[in-house]
C-alpha cells in the first residue's frame, strides 16, 4: 500500500521518516513519500490515485482544500475548518484532523496542570487546530496575535465553534505582550520570532512552539519552564494518522526516536 505527505514546500517534512519508521517497527511493507502539490492542485492529485493508495497526510497550503474535496468529513474537520488527513476507503475519501488531538496529547505529555488563559501567535490553520485543542483542555480565554484582524477571522470562527465557547480576542502580533496567559502557542516561523517578540512573550509558564526544524527556535531558547516542541506535535498527530491508515496501534517510541535522529542529523 502507498501513503504520502503532500504540501508546498514539502522537502523539509519529517513525516516520511516517522511513518516509515512505524512501518518498519510493525513489519509492514508499505511506502510513504513526500510529494510537492501546490495550492489548488490537491483535487487533481487525488483524482489520479490508484487503488494501491491508502492515505495522505496534508500540510500547508492544502488543509482547507482537503476538507472541501472529501466525501466524508469528521467532526474535528468541521470544527477546525481544515483537514490534515485523507483516508481512501470504500471508494470514498474520508477527511480527519489529527492536529487537534495531536496537540492535546503533546501538551498533556509535557504539562498536566490547569489551562485558563492562552495566547496563540499566528492565525493560520494550525492556529485554529491548536486553539481548539486549548479549548478542549479547558482554556476559557484565548487571545490570537495576528498581523491583521482580517487574517484571524477564520481562526476565530473555528475556535468559537468549540462547545465550551471560550472568550476570544484578536491582538496585533507586532505589539502583543503577555498578561495573564499561562500558555503561549507559537505557530509562526522562525523568521517572525524577532528579539522584541521573544522579550515580550518568552517568559511564560508553558511554551508550545509548533516549529520542529530548525530547532531550537528563538522562543524555545528563551523558554525557562515547560516546553512543548513541534516534534511532540508531529509525532502525536502522525501516530494517529498511522493508526487510521493501517488499523494498527502506532509504535510511538520508534516513530519519535526516528524523528529525533533525523533532526540531529540535519543540525550537523
Amino acid at each position: 500500500m502507498k501513503c504520502a505527505v503532500l504540501g508546498d514546500p514539502i522537502a523539509h517534512s519529517l513525516s516520511p521518516v516517522l511513518h516509515r519508521a512505524g512501518y518498519a517497527a510493525v513489519g509492514l511493507q508499505w511506502e510513504y513519500d513526500a510529494v510537492r502539490v501546490p495550492a489548488g492542485g490537491l483535487a487533481w492529485f487525488v483524482a489520479g490515485l490508484g487503488e494501491e493508495w491508502r492515505g495522505l497526510s496534508v500540510t500547508a497550503p492544502l488543509k482547507r482544500e482537503a476538507m472541501i474535496l472529501a466525501d466524508v468529513v469528521s467532526d474535528r474537520v468541521t470544527l477546525a475548518g481544515a483537514a490534515n488527513t485523507l483516508l481512501m476507503a470504500g471508494g470514498e475519501v474520508h477527511a480527519d484532523n489529527t492536529d487537534l488531538p495531536g496537540a492535546v496529547a503533546a501538551i498533556r505529555e509535557r504539562y498536566d496542570g490547569p489551562i485558563g488563559d492562552a495566547l496563540i501567535l499566528g492565525a493560520g490553520a494550525t492556529a485554529a487546530s491548536t486553539g481548539l485543542a486549548l479549548a478542549e483542555l479547558g482554556a476559557t480565554r484565548i487571545a490570537i496575535a495576528a498581523r491583521s484582524a482580517s487574517r484571524a477571522s477564520d481562526t476565530v470562527a473555528a475556535i468559537a465553534r468549540h462547545p465550551s465557547r471560550p472568550q476570544i480576542r484578536v491582538l496585533d502580533l507586532a505589539t502583543v505582550e503577555l498578561h495573564d496567559e499561562g500558555i503561549v502557542v507559537s505557530t509562526i516561523p522562525v523568521v517572525a520570532q524577532t528579539p522584541g517578540l521573544v522579550a515580550r512573550v518568552g517568559d511564560v509558564a508553558v511554551l508550545f512552539d509548533v516549529v520542529y526544524d530548525p530547532w531550537p527556535t528563538p522562543l524555545a531558547l528563551a523558554a525557562s519552564r515547560t516546553l512543548v516542541s513541534g516534534l511532540d506535535l508531529l509525532v502525536h498527530q502522525a501516530a494517529l494518522q498511522f493508526t487510521a491508515f493501517t488499523g494498527i496501534a502506532a509504535p510511538l517510541a520508534a516513530m519519535r526516536a526516528a524523528g529525533e535522529a533525523a533532526l540531529r542529523e540535519r543540525s550537523r
